[in-house]
This record gives C-alpha cells, sequence and structure tokens, in this order.
C-alpha cells in the first residue's frame, strides 16, 4: 500500500476485543505501523465496547480506538479491515420454491398469539436473484450483507486499502446465491428455535462468499478454508515455537488450539477467509502456494 499514514485500521464487531489486541501484538515490530495506524472498532455494545477498551490497552496503551455505530461513520483514508464472524449476524432473507415459483418466508402470529413462520402469499419480487430449483427448495439472501460490502468496496476504490472477511458460510456462485437454508438459532451455547425468546437469542446464517465479493466490486482473492489460509502464513511453525518454551500442559494447550483453528473437522474448513483489495497492492499472503505468497 506505500506505507500511507494515517492508515484507518477498522474492525466490524470486534467482540471482547482479543482479535485486534493480539493484532496489535504480533505488529509491534513492523517499522512505523503503530505511528501511522489510526484504529476504528465498529460496535454497538456498550459492555463490549469497554472490554475492547481494556483489551486494547494492555497491550498498546498509545493506540486510543475511535467507536462507531456504523461503518459509515469511519473517516476517509486508506483502509485495512477485519471482519471475522460480522457478516453471518447480518438479517437474510429467506425464500421456498413453491409449484407457482418463489416465496418469501415471513414472520406471522398463529391463532393463540405466538410467533410462527409463514410464506407470503404471493410471489417475491427478488426471484430474478434466485436460482432455477425444483418445489420443495429453499433459499437465502442477505441485502445487508451486499450493501455494506458495496459501500466497503466504494471506500477501497476511492481510498485504496484491503478487507479481510473470515467466516462460516459456502462460495456460492457470482450472481445466484447457493440453495439451502442455514438460519440458526443459539443461546447459552444450544441450539435454539429462531422465533424462540426474539433479542435473547443469537441468531446467524452461512456467509454467500461469493455474493459479498461480487457487491464490492473490488479484486477478491479466495475464498480459501480457514485451515490453508492459516498454514500458508506459517502457523504451525508458530505453534512449534511457542512449545519450545512451554511446559508440556502448555504444548498440549497449543496443540488443541492450533487444531481447533486448522483442522478439517473443526473450524479448518467451514470457516472461510476472504480478501477484497485495491488494484494497486500486491496480492495478499495466504491464498495461494507460489513462492510470492509464501514471504
Amino acid at each position: 500500500m506505500g506505507r500511507p499514514a494515517p492508515v484507518r485500521l477498522v474492525e466490524l464487531g470486534a467482540g471482547r476485543g482479543t482479535l485486534m489486541a493480539d493484532a496489535l501484538r504480533a505488529t509491534h515490530g513492523v517499522p512505523g505501523f503503530h505511528a501511522a495506524l489510526d484504529l476504528h472498532l465498529v460496535e454497538t455494545s456498550a459492555p463490549l465496547r469497554e472490554a475492547q477498551r481494556e483489551a486494547l490497552a494492555a497491550v498498546a496503551p498509545g493506540v486510543t480506538p475511535a467507536w462507531h455505530e456504523r461503518f459509515d461513520g469511519v473517516p476517509e483514508g486508506p483502509l485495512l479491515l477485519v471482519a471475522n464472524e460480522f457478516f453471518d449476524a447480518l438479517p437474510v432473507r429467506q425464500f421456498h420454491r413453491t409449484a407457482e415459483g418463489w416465496r418469501e418466508r415471513m414472520v406471522g402470529l398463529a391463532p393463540d398469539g405466538t410467533l410462527r413462520l409463514a410464506l407470503a402469499p404471493g410471489l417475491t419480487p427478488f426471484a430474478a436473484l434466485l436460482p432455477e430449483a425444483p418445489a420443495g427448495a429453499e433459499a437465502e439472501i442477505s441485502e445487508a450483507g451486499r450493501a455494506l460490502a458495496a459501500t466497503l468496496g466504494a471506500r477501497l476504490r476511492r481510498d485504496g486499502g484491503w478487507a479481510l472477511i473470515i467466516d462460516y458460510g459456502h462460495e456460492g456462485s457470482v450472481g445466484r446465491p447457493a440453495l439451502g437454508s442455514s438460519l440458526q438459532a443459539v443461546r447459552s451455547h444450544r441450539g435454539a428455535d429462531i422465533l424462540d425468546r426474539p433479542g435473547e437469542t443469537d441468531l446467524s446464517a452461512h456467509v454467500d462468499f461469493a455474493a459479498l465479493a461480487a457487491a464490492t466490486g473490488m479484486p477478491a482473492f479466495g475464498p480459501v478454508g480457514q485451515g490453508d489460509f492459516l498454514r500458508r502464513l506459517g502457523a504451525a511453525d508458530r505453534a512449534r515455537s511457542l512449545k519450545r518454551q512451554a511446559s508440556p500442559e502448555q504444548a498440549r494447550a497449543i496443540d488443541a488450539a492450533l487444531a481447533r483453528l486448522i483442522a478439517p473437522d473443526q473450524m479448518g474448513t467451514l470457516f472461510r477467509v476472504l480478501a477484497v483489495g485495491d488494484d494497486r497492492s500486491a496480492q495478499p499472503a495466504g491464498f495461494s502456494d507460489t513462492p510470492s505468497d509464501a514471504t
């Protein structure tokens, strides 16, 4: 990127600040980076903002973040953005294919006053965006995800920079969402009905990475499996280095943590990584096995 200063370092939905704290810790040795960065966190939760403040103060006391309700609030300028498990939490529209065509699944009231799912009485105007499919098929579209991706792409086109999106989902196909429904609910680490206790249950849906990449209108790399991405970045070498100074118990914990991130039966293939950026920078690391990528 040519070492721009300032550069807006942004995370969407930073949780408790752990990922950003690790990123700042890992980049202490990059000459001039901390002096150039201007940190922005898009977060709506007041308790999480406080947790982020504490996590970041412990590793980078000289870096003071600014918080925003929306990405639109981040000032202009070259951008480095991370979104880890953010797009899966954005709302989706869900559709069911009937003999007559695609109809949207809606939320309504049962006779006893409880919430229930039902199909809209008419065909959906979103049918042009949906694939050909037999009766009984289902599909999802995240308008919010596509709109945010378009805003992000416009920002990258104007100011330059890169966005790294890590989430669980599918590659999809350009112009058409993948078939199937993935909307799910989790409460207290257990599956729940998506209409049970609204506002107290986490809702998420698989991310359509092809739709996000297309919506940005910018050069994209991936998506690749998180396991392959982290291996190419040297995760196994890093784990071996940490274990040299670790106790046997710590070494086992490192092995377990690495397996959770890269093993195919854990997060290694379900989670995928997409990079989107300007057309002026070098190819990002982690997306191929070419020698230039390994540096």
